[in-house]
């Protein structure tokens, strides 16, 4: 395991940090924007030798740049699979990213708030992600960095088609407007696949926690655009920001609903949810997921006073299998990690309030 992403282990990531606006329901918006450099392939059409070119032509300029000199630089050829497993886990790199072959790397921030992918399924791979819905904010952020990027390198550009990118659905902008959203009660009253339903009318996209091809988990989804070409930047952050009120809109009622119509059954229900996490011995990743689902829409709810959300928070992320085994500092095969992540949520949750707090930071 590399010693430089140990000090991450410990943090939460900014996606998970719960103090944006509208952070109750919103966990996170990221934007995210596809780039090439002129004069190489495509990735998929790369040789070993172009890769290698590609990220050392990056690595190269970015360490001019005075805005740089704290960003960290991670060869991902060179890291483990818990290393990797790990970023992903954080969301600062694809999955792609990380099971793919070659010369590859990623710079990240401090704050983690932005990362830069070299050689995922375009050259670049450009992403800011903010707490909460700040969909302006991020973009500001993102373009930003963008035009310090173009100032020293020279993207693969089409006067009639805009950005050039591997996959046709990315030309034009290249950004995709991502928002992750915790939508528990809709899923308790089985509107979820109505409402992913009209959206895809709208042509916006609903993906798992890990994007493309991941499964839904802990009642997060996220919502993004799906079509870029014909469209300004602008304008597609628009069409996601006037999509997610709405969406918080419906989750809200669905909540109301839960507590008006059936507050008992819910207490009930986050209770035992709570208690689960509290008292087993063992826990899967995917079960731990489902119920601190339900406790956090019980803390939202008042149904919770004496946790506070952001423990929680961290828990989504800490009980990961790669964030556990670097919080442990070794190598964990499945049934120990459903042991150790047991062990884990007890010494967290068992101690309610500030104490369990304080034992994450």
């Amino acid at each position: 395991m590399d010693p430089k992403l140990d000090e991450l282990a410990g943090q939460c990531g900014e996606w998970l940090r719960g103090t944006g606006p509208e952070s109750d329901i919103v966990i996170s918006s990221r934007i995210r924007l596809a780039r090439n450099l002129a004069g190489f392939p495509f990735i998929k059409k790369c040789s070993p030798e172009d890769r290698q070119a590609i990220e050392r032509t990056v690595r190269g300029k970015m360490e001019k740049l005075a805005q740089w000199k704290d960003v960290r630089y991670l060869m991902v050829d060179d890291l483990s699979e818990v290393d990797r497993q790990f970023l992903v886990e954080r969301q600062l790199i694809s999955r792609e990213l990380a099971d793919s072959e070659g010369a590859r790397a990623v710079a990240i921030d401090p704050g983690e708030q932005f990362s830069v992918m070299i050689n995922e399924e375009d050259h670049l791979r450009l992403q800011v992600m903010h707490s909460g819905l700040s969909l302006q904010e991020a973009w500001q952020t993102v373009n930003a960095l963008d035009d310090l990027i173009e100032g020293e390198i020279t993207y693969a550009f089409h006067s009639k088609f805009g950005y050039l990118t591997a996959c046709p659905t990315n030309a034009g902008t290249g950004l995709r407007v991502s928002v992750m959203l915790h939508l528990p009660a809709l899923v308790i009253t089985r509107q979820i696949d109505k409402v992913f339903r009209s959206l895809q009318k709208i042509s916006v996209t609903v993906r798992g926690l890990y994007g493309e091809g991941s499964q839904y988990m802990g009642d997060f989804y996220q919502v993004s655009n799906q079509i870029t070409l014909g469209r300004s930047e602008e304008e597609l952050v628009q069409q996601v920001s006037e999509v997610i009120p709405v969406l918080i809109d419906y989750e809200r009622r669905a909540r109301r609903f839960l507590v008006e119509e059936s507050e008992q059954d819910l207490h009930d229900d986050v209770s035992r949810a709570r208690g689960i996490l509290t008292t087993a011995k063992k826990i899967s990743s995917e079960e731990t997921m489902h119920y601190l689902s339900k406790v956090r829409m019980g803390i939202n709810l008042g149904l919770i006073d004496d946790l506070p959300i952001t423990t929680i928070n961290k828990l989504f992320i800490h009980t990961q299998p790669a964030h556990l085994q670097k919080l442990r500092g070794r190598t964990l095969g499945s049934a120990d990690r459903n042991v150790e992540r047991a062990s884990y949520l007890q010494r967290h949750l068992s101690d309610s309030g500030s104490n369990g707090a304080a034992e994450l930071n």
